[in-house]
């Protein structure tokens, strides 16, 4: 009789810390939540002084290089938002728009990257990647800042267009001028 005694009360024991442990879980969980949302809010302040602080240093002449380099290194350690949590998500999107780069507007008579790529290529006599590209219009015009983003998203605009050909040779890409076509009028 005496083995029936302790059961009950072992279960019950049992019960009883799964749910005080339950209780502090979700306890914790909601000062996660919490916190998760306040640091989210911060980060989103501090890109928003980010990019002002940015472009006061390019009006000042400043070299705005290092920082799109720093905001590269920032970009895989984005937090998700906390589950179920509307300030949470909120603060995650709002976190997303603000962590954009503005790009500075063309100056007057520039040409854009994509007359500068379809430029470049038409002088060339073989195919250059991306890479290939945005180096030698660093050197071209070391005025302006290129990135090779940029240059590659350029790139693809004239593929669209038709301006350009893209050409694979194992996983490298390459680019070159479309050749031009044959005016049925000069046969």
């Amino acid at each position: 009789m005496s083995g029936n005694l302790p059961v009950p009360s072992v279960t019950a024991d049992y019960a009883q810390r799964v749910a005080n442990d339950l209780s502090a879980n979700r306890s914790e969980q909601e000062h996660v939540r919490t916190e998760l949302a306040r640091l989210q809010d911060e980060l989103v302040r501090l890109e928003d002084s980010e990019q002002v602080l940015t472009k006061m240093q390019e009006v000042l002449g400043g070299a705005p290089k290092q920082a799109v380099k720093q905001s590269k290194g920032r970009k895989g350690a984005a937090v998700p938002a906390a589950r179920g949590s509307a300030v949470g998500k909120s603060a995650a999107a709002t976190g997303r728009k603000a962590s954009k780069k503005a790009v500075s507007p063309k100056k007057a008579g520039e040409p854009t990257w994509l007359e500068l790529t379809t430029a470049y290529l038409g002088g060339q006599g073989e195919p250059r990647s991306a890479a290939e590209v945005a180096a030698s219009l660093t050197e071209a015009h070391p005025e302006r800042t290129v990135q090779v983003t940029v240059v590659r998203n350029s790139l693809e605009q004239g593929v669209a267009q038709g301006l350009l050909e893209r050409s694979k040779q194992g996983r490298s890409v390459f680019y070159s001028p479309t050749a031009p076509a044959s005016d049925p009028s000069d046969s």
